[in-house]
């Protein structure tokens, strides 16, 4: 985890301690915890490869720039502030949809419209 990421959470008191970052063939090893949905948000993922996710969970992508690779402090701090208000919007407009009415059709047009919400 990006030393920048963890600050910014806990400033608002969010829980840090258990977080740490996976790799993705951690869930498909057997018994792994099943995945419904697969957001990825870096820029480069956009442009790799994706796993076959076993269960093959609906996936979609939410690209953020990369505040880590900023080399100004100020200017990274900002970076990741912009990253966490916009993934902060896009998962309120995620965690807002009525999921069990939709065709799975229309879900994932819906997850690939969140991913271009700026607001």
């Amino acid at each position: 985890m990006n030393p920048g990421a963890i600050q910014l959470l806990e400033k608002p008191e969010y829980p840090t301690q258990d977080l740490r970052s996976k790799s993705w063939d951690e869930f498909a090893q057997a018994g792994a915890q099943v995945l419904d949905f697969i957001i990825t948000v870096c820029d480069n993922a956009a442009r790799e490869m994706c796993p076959i996710w076993p269960g093959k969970p609906m996936t979609a992508h939410w690209g953020v720039p990369d505040a880590a690779h900023i080399e100004d402090p100020m200017a990274r701090s900002l970076a990741f502030q912009e990253a966490f208000r916009l993934l902060s919007r896009r998962i309120e407009l995620f965690a807002n949809l009525p999921i069990s009415s939709l065709d799975k059709m229309t879900l994932s047009n819906k997850l690939r419209e969140i991913g271009r919400a700026s607001e």
